[in-house]
């Protein structure tokens, strides 16, 4: 790529799973297993629309683009300087007719904004509460990790919201709040259905959640099998599950 394609300084650029680029910020959160598996995870639906809550660079939607998992993606995001990097990075890697930012606030999204109500709903969204540990180096980071605008029940609600009926809003979370989680999906009208507990290794502790839920469905979750990641501690060897999840882009094959 050339260089004049991003700011050397305060940019980096990496290339990542499916031949894809990403210009990501130096002092921002950096693409990591979480989004991959989501975007592994989200079911395709291949004449669907999408929108992405809390976009960052974009790699999530830009992961779902690259294997025409939806007809097209809106990638929402509350920072500007974020919502133009997603469209660079859409733009570079040739995808710009499938994904497209959308500058605002999660919780003030409406159908209206979409052409109608949407098949799907995608979010890696803010783990920590606003009151929760130390801050963060920088506030894009506090921003990516904290729920500065918007809980984890905003989510669901604003996802709710934009749904059709019968429509999916799958996530990413963290094990320890997931109680929160799964109060907030229900409580909102999103049936949790499907759940993948994620661990390092077998030894480990749950590092990750990933949960797809339906709007308007019944009762009644499937737990699939752990998917963990390495072989043992301290190798970065992965499962015959893990190296499945790379090969096929799916996750499919632990239920």
């Amino acid at each position: 790529m050339e260089s004049s394609l991003f700011d050397q300084v305060t940019e980096r650029l990496d290339e990542i799973n499916e031949n894809l680029s990403l210009i990501q910020l130096k002092t921002g959160l950096t693409f990591g297993t979480d989004s991959y598996l989501l975007a592994a995870f989200a079911r395709t639906q291949k004449n669907g629309v999408c929108v992405e809550f809390g976009g960052g660079t974009g790699v999530v939607s830009l992961l779902c683009a690259s294997r025409d998992k939806f007809s097209f993606i809106h990638c929402a995001e509350i920072q500007p300087y974020f919502a133009s990097l997603i469209d660079r990075n859409a733009e570079m890697n040739k995808l710009s007719g499938k994904v497209k930012s959308v500058l605002g606030d999660v919780r003030d999204l409406t159908p209206a904004l979409f052409g109608g109500e949407v098949h799907s709903v995608i979010s890696n969204p803010p783990y920590m509460k606003v009151s929760s540990g130390l801050d963060n180096a920088t506030p894009e980071m506090n921003t990516a990790r904290r729920e500065e605008n918007g809980t984890v029940d905003d989510f669901c609600a604003s996802a709710a919201r934009i749904l059709r009926y019968g429509g999916y809003f799958t996530l990413v979370y963290r094990p320890d709040r997931m109680a929160d989680l799964l109060y907030a999906l229900k409580n909102n009208g999103l049936e949790p259905k499907r759940l993948i507990t994620v661990y390092p290794t077998a030894e480990s502790k749950p590092c990750l959640v990933l949960v797809e839920a339906k709007k308007g469905a019944s009762s009644g979750l499937v737990c699939s099998r752990p998917l963990i990641i390495y072989k043992s501690k301290g190798t970065t060897e992965y499962t015959d599950d893990m190296q499945a999840v790379y090969d096929n882009f799916s996750l499919e094959h632990l239920f």
